[in-house]
């Protein structure tokens, strides 16, 4: 066993500190690991925390019977990017790129949209059908429809019931895409499971005509726009056609188309430019054909002999070669015959005839190189005139055609833009009619077999998850507003007082029957107080002590005689007194006359031995509270009370005084101002700890020495941590 700790009017410094926390809602327990903590609120409310579960998992169990049974149907669709290209023709919507995730989210917007339920209402003709209503809780009365009449539903009320059922199917409609892949799955819950199916299909369906709708009526829009545009082109087309011929035929413009280059196959050229180009064409010949016959006339001048046309003119050749035949007969004559030989003179007639004839021709081959000199000189020098004249020509036509371009250029213009709508047209004509679609039904679904909901296990799962959150929310309030002590360590914790013992309550006997039993769990219990209060003092016990409490029935009066009975037990002379003259409790413990005690010795009455009162059942004297005073406050302010105290001690080890409580009286702090050490009842599961703070400060602040506290009517079934009675005995002087 150990010692405890002694709590006296020095230590007040730092109980106020606790005090005050404690009047603060503060625990004290921050050096609790937070694990033991849970644990210990976990026991303190263990019963809370299970009737909440179980209070929980009933209300499933009755929520879940009377729920009416629905089924889910799924149908998986695909939502392809890019659509699949009957026609290698560009469509007039463009296309998602494969990184644009905004396509799926607008087609899961689409397939959520009040537009696609009603289109599934007029499908199925839900709005003409009553049980639907009545199925969803669709109230029509609040609509001016007489609700589950089909009497009532009229062609004036058609589009508003429609709407209404398109409301209800969106409640019970789900998008669920599939995580990394381009399904999508429609689930419909209904009460009906035929009907679930029904509106699954029924929504796929609704969604590919919708979406084919969609493109062909931007394709019938976009039809309509062009032909109203390329109408527009070709009347410009027209008149800008009409005002560049006019111009051209006014300014004398002739232009020939020209088939050039297939990258413009109507380019035009003109007349002029035409010309200019062959007569340049002819010039460069002329002058080349006049620069060789001015070569050939050069070449021949003083030798016209030796001039090619000479050496290659075949009338002269022969002529020459005859010659030179002549000239090697008479050459072999005049070496045997003389000069006036007749042969030799004939043959000399011959060569010089030969020679007049070669010259002749000579002579006629100048003339005529000089003739082609001068004819192609001519033809230049005329050639180069008329090219002159054209490039004249040429250069007005230039200016002429200044307006003239650009009336072609707005030709070319209109007609490139009516010729590229009217293009863009016959490919929506073709794109518009044959109705590709990028979304496709994957599994259509069938009617459920099992029920989707209730699930019974999984409500009842839910239910107890929600009633162990809600329970153990419950305890954590409870348990930080709740400042009763219900754990012997909470004394020090939350009061900053020893803690002298822990007594259990006793329910089926009375206390002083208890005490007489020495097997007994309160005889037990106070005897460790007894022990305790051993070492409080150098000399033991102290002499003079008193026992209070907060408030009434907290058990101090039974602390008291239990005390006293200890000491008497123990050999010592103990004498108890009654000190609570306002509500007496001791002659009914002991069975004992309360006409004269206390009251009358602090009126004024010395006679001692006539009011103690021996008790042969329990070992001791002890003192009633006698006559109740008017002010029990103003006898015990007075100093007979502490000569009382000195007279009692003459006769007694011990006197112990069962105080009054402290809460609203003055009658505590003055006995324990007066006596050596004041033992503190503390109730247990009961009293506040901000009320037992406050009372403590009061006793504080008269001077009073606490010794420390018992922890009463302590049910260790209630306790945080399930303490049992042999912690309130062997462990009660360390707390």
């Amino acid at each position: 066993m150990n010692r405890p700790e002694v709590f006296s009017p020095r230590d007040a410094g730092s109980v106020l500190p606790k005090a005050g926390a404690a009047l603060r809602g503060e625990t004290g327990r921050e050096d609790t690991p937070i694990a033991l903590e849970y644990l210990r609120i976990a026991k303190r409310w263990k019963f809370l925390i299970a009737g909440t579960i179980v209070g929980f998992i009933l209300l499933g169990l009755v929520i879940t019977l009377l729920m009416t049974p629905k089924y889910t149907a799924i149908t998986r669709i695909e939502i392809a990017r890019e659509s699949k290209k009957i026609v290698n023709l560009q469509g007039v919507e463009q296309e998602a790129s494969d990184a644009d995730q905004e396509f799926y989210q607008t087609q899961y917007g689409l397939l959520r949209s009040q537009g696609l339920s009603e289109r599934v209402v007029g499908k199925l003709k839900l709005q003409d059908d009553p049980a639907f209503f009545r199925m969803f809780g669709v109230d029509l009365s609040n609509h001016g429809i007489q609700n589950g009449d089909a009497e009532g539903f009229t062609p004036a009320n058609r589009a508003l019931r429609t709407r209404l059922a398109a409301e209800a199917l969106l409640k019970v409609v789900g998008i669920n895409p599939i995580r990394l892949s381009r399904l999508v799955d429609v689930s419909v819950t209904t009460p009906d499971a035929e009907l679930s199916a029904r509106i699954a299909n029924a929504w796929a369906e609704n969604f590919i005509q919708a979406t084919l709708q969609r493109r062909y009526e931007a394709s019938s829009y976009a039809r309509t726009f062009l032909e109203n545009r390329l109408g527009q082109l070709r009347q410009r087309l027209e008149e800008s056609e009409r005002q560049l011929v006019a111009y051209a035929s006014a300014q004398r413009i002739i232009n020939l188309p020209t088939t050039g280059g297939p990258s413009d196959s109507r380019a035009e050229r003109s007349i002029v430019a035409d010309n200019l180009a062959s007569l340049n064409i002819e010039l460069a010949k002329a002058t080349a054909e006049r620069v060789k016959a001015q070569a050939r006339f050069h070449q021949q001048r003083g030798r016209a002999g030796d001039t090619a046309e000479a050496l290659e003119n075949p009338a002269i050749n022969t002529l020459r070669a005859r010659r030179a035949e002549l000239a090697a007969d008479l050459q072999k004559l005049t070496s045997q015959f003389e000069d006036d030989y007749p042969a030799v003179r004939a043959m000399k007639a011959q060569l010089a005839q030969l020679d007049r004839g070669i010259a002749r021709e000579e002579v006629r081959v100048s003339g005529s190189i000089g003739g082609e000199f001068n004819s192609a000189l001519d033809r230049e020098q005329q050639l180069a005139k008329r090219v002159e004249d054209l490039k004249g020509d040429l250069l007005n036509l230039k200016r002429r055609s200044i307006q003239y371009n650009i009336y072609q250029r707005e030709v070319d213009t209109n007609r490139a833009l009516y010729d590229g709508l009217l293009q863009r047209y016959k490919e929506i004509g073709i794109t518009g009619g044959v109705g590709v679609n990028n979304i496709a039904v994957v599994d259509t679904a069938s009617a459920p077999d099992r029920r989707s909901s209730p699930r019974l296990f999984l409500n009842l799962f839910i239910s107890a998850v929600l009633g162990t959150m809600l329970g153990v929310g419950a305890a954590l309030l409870l348990d930080h507003i709740d400042e009763s002590i219900t754990d012997p360590s909470e004394v020090r914790q939350r009061l900053g007082i020893p803690l002298l013992g822990t007594v259990p309550r006793t329910m089926d006997v009375e206390p002083s029957d208890a005490l007489d039993d020495r097997k007994s769990p309160l005889f037990d219990a106070y005897l460790a107080v007894q022990a305790n209060l051993r070492f409080v003092s150098e000399r033991g016990v102290p002499s003079t002590l008193s026992v209070t409490s907060t408030r009434p029935a907290e058990g101090k009066s039974t602390t008291a005689l239990s005390i006293a009975t200890m000491l008497a037990r123990s050999g010592r002379r103990v004498v108890l007194v009654d000190g609570d003259m306002r509500s007496p409790s001791v002659q009914s413990l002991l069975d004992v006359d309360q006409s004269r005690g206390l009251s009358n010795y602090l009126a004024g009455e010395d006679e001692l031995q006539g009011l103690l009162v021996p008790t042969t059942r329990f070992g001791f004297a002890a003192m009633t509270a006698g006559p109740l005073p008017p002010n029990a406050a103003e006898l015990l302010s007075s100093d007979r009370l502490s000569t009382l105290l000195n007279r009692l001690l003459e006769q007694f080890d011990h006197v112990v005084i069962d105080s009054p409580p402290v809460m609203g009286l003055a009658d505590a702090p003055l006995i324990g101002a007066r006596v050596e050490g004041v033992v503190y009842a503390v109730e247990s599961h009961g009293v506040r700890s901000r009320q037992v703070a406050t009372a403590l400060a009061r006793l504080s602040d008269s001077g009073a020495r606490i010794i420390g506290a018992v922890l009463t009517k302590f049910e260790s079934r209630r306790a945080s941590l399930g303490y049992d009675y042999g912690y309130g005995y062997g462990q009660s002087g360390t707390a």
